[in-house]
């Protein structure tokens, strides 16, 4: 009976799941973390938000269980994790991509007919908090990645499907000369994100990797968390059209969401792969296994794989 209460336990862990993530995002949608940088009474904070301050009140206490708030005397403040990542202007705000992740709630809701039909939810995407929101994330990130590479005799690179510009800007720190390619609305995007750094030297260019050319030779082409978005047939299309755009001994580092033979584990990673049913057409996550089959069914040598913690890079080189 022990086993089983605990096991009910641990159901009632995923079902329940979503209480405290419909909180946070419905916080972050209402701007609380940004008005309770000082304390504030529920009462006080109802009136600069326009909500219910019953409402409200009862929205408080649950962000102070979950410890993203503090309370005393009536009175509400940001914890200190809420102080450094939920408050915009901070330097690992994480605001854009849990705002992102509101949209994909209300995608995420069409689970039931996308699984009867194969075909992703056709709800509106909030791009400009996708992007942002993948700054967000791989701020923390990029020094790690990029200092994972290979980078010796790299002189121009192409941060291919590189969204916000977070790994290009890195890159560019490291005096390569890099170019962001992208589609045109992302690049408008990016352009703003990168300008904000303070970083001058990324080169743009717009365009849609499954219909245009690659221009230019490279010695570095680097795609982070991009290949997930496509099918496997379109994924091997890409990486050939990469191949023709190396300089000989150039190199292709796909950097992904690492998943195993059986894309089962880690469990992260296998509903990530949900996430990429819900939102695309053909794309889930890939083992590092089938992306090395990929490189070499392309000719590529040399073609390595390398953990870093809940992501892996593969790699390869063109022949010379």
């Amino acid at each position: 009976m022990a086993a089983a209460e605990q096991d009910v336990k641990e159901l009632r862990k995923l079902w329940g799941g979503f209480w405290s993530s419909r909180v946070l995002l419905t916080a972050n949608n209402l701007g609380v973390f940004d008005r309770l940088r000082t304390p504030k009474t529920a009462d006080a904070l109802a009136r600069t938000t326009g909500t219910d301050k019953r409402a409200l009140e009862i929205l408080l206490d649950a962000l102070t269980g979950l410890g993203l708030l503090r309370k005393a005397a009536g009175y509400y403040l940001n914890s200190s994790m809420a102080s450094r990542f939920l408050v915009q202007g901070s330097p690992y705000y994480q605001g854009d991509i849990i705002r992102h992740a509101d949209a994909l709630w209300k995608r995420w809701s069409d689970l039931d007919a996308v699984i009867r039909t194969g075909r992703p939810s056709r709800r509106s995407r909030d791009h400009r908090s996708f992007i942002k929101g993948m700054h967000n994330i791989a701020a923390f990130k990029a020094p790690g990645v990029i200092g994972a590479l290979a980078l010796k005799g790299v002189r121009k690179a192409l941060d291919l499907g590189g969204g916000p510009g977070t790994y290009s800007m890195e890159m560019a720190r490291r005096k390569i000369d890099v170019t962001l390619f992208d589609l045109p609305d992302t690049i408008k995007i990016a352009k703003g994100i990168i300008k904000e750094s303070g970083v001058s030297t990324v080169g743009f260019h717009s365009g849609d990797i499954l219909k245009d050319p690659l221009t230019g030779r490279y010695d570095l082409i680097f795609m982070s968390q991009f290949l997930h978005a496509f099918s496997a047939k379109d994924c091997a299309r890409i990486i050939s059209k990469c191949k023709k755009a190396l300089t000989p001994g150039g190199i292709i580092a796909i950097h992904e969401f690492f998943i195993d033979r059986n894309r089962t584990a880690p469990p992260q990673a296998a509903l990530f792969s949900v996430n990429m049913l819900v939102n695309t057409p053909g794309g889930r996550c890939y083992p590092p296994a089938e992306m090395k089959q990929w490189l070499k069914q392309l000719g590529f040598k040399g073609i390595k794989e390398t953990m870093l913690e809940d992501t892996v890079l593969v790699s390869g080189r063109k022949p010379k």
